[in-house]
């Protein structure tokens, strides 16, 4: 039992994605109650919302690897950090822990309203199709990138949003922004898993692309996502005293290595200097920001 339970959480690979579920949900939530000052107050909805989306991410990470099982138990270097391919975890088990994590993060998304529960139907779809062999969508072209950075990324924001506000207005810029970072770390993990995905069958964008074009994109791709978050900052989405708070994060981020990515891997591609440090730049900004939001609204 102690193996199985530690194969399960094994493959929900929660290291890589609880670092943006968290800010990413609490960025919406901060974003309508206090970026656009409509008079709501964060409460235990952002809470469970958050757990909801840690969860939905799971699932996407979980699936991904009972679906892709086969072709990693023929690559010597991603069988064991596969439990199914591994034989450490059974197909069966992993879905049914599927089943069960997929209703339990539906159950929070419904906490948040009728459109945060609408957000949360979509991310899971996403998370699905995304890598289910009938469909499998990251298989194929343009679909790939779209659906991983919407489940990853624009949907989590969203459903953070949509607790308290329901016309996003500048925030669509944000969730714009987000999502085009996403779209970066997507093409990046297609650029260094290149010669993989192509001895497995697949002809997703980078594929189809090729390496130089797809170098081309990655830096397009980060161009417009800071494009939309200058923009945003521009038309009064963030409180002004936040500038302060990016400062210390960029000092913060600065002690961390820029020789691996977010997986831990070495480094392919000098753009991958802003995915470590960047996302603890985000991470000290938004709690920062979360925490000064939380003592103004109880102790004023």
């Amino acid at each position: 039992m102690s193996q199985q339970w530690n194969s399960l959480v094994q493959l929900t690979r929660w290291r890589e994605h609880l670092p943006y579920d968290i800010p990413l949900t609490a960025l919406g939530a901060l974003l309508a109650v206090y970026g656009l000052a409509n008079g709501q107050q964060l409460d235990l909805r952002l809470l469970w919302v958050t757990l909801a989306n840690i969860l939905a991410v799971a699932y996407a990470f979980m699936i991904n690897d009972i679906e892709d099982a086969p072709d990693d138990a023929r690559d010597p270097e991603r069988i064991h950090k596969n439990p199914v391919s591994a034989g450490r975890l059974t197909v069966r088990a992993g879905y049914n822990a599927c089943r069960i994590v997929a209703a339990v993060s539906l159950l929070l998304y419904a906490t948040g309203g009728l459109s945060v529960f609408i957000i949360g139907v979509v991310t899971l779809l996403l998370s699905h199709f995304y890598s289910w062999r009938p469909v499998r969508l990251k298989a194929y072209p343009v679909t790939d990138v779209v659906s991983h950075s919407l489940m990853l990324s624009g949907l989590i924001v969203l459903s953070g949003y949509f607790i308290y506000h329901n016309q996003p207005g500048v925030a669509w810029l944000v969730a714009g922004g987000v999502t085009l970072f996403s779209v970066y770390g997507q093409l990046y993990n297609q650029l260094r898993d290149y010669e993989y995905d192509k001895l497995a069958g697949l002809k997703n964008t980078a594929i189809v692309l090729g390496e130089r074009n797809t170098r081309i994109l990655i830096w397009i791709t980060i161009v417009l996502a800071f494009a939309c978050l200058i923009a945003s900052v521009v038309m009064g989405a963030f409180p002004y005293w936040l500038a302060g708070v990016v400062a210390i994060g960029l000092i913060v981020s600065s002690f961390f290595s820029t020789q691996y990515d977010m997986r831990g891997d070495k480094s392919i591609d000098s753009s991958a200097v802003i995915q470590v440090r960047g996302m603890v730049a985000v991470n000290v900004t938004i709690f920062g920001w979360l925490v000064t939001a939380l003592v103004t609204q109880f102790l004023f």
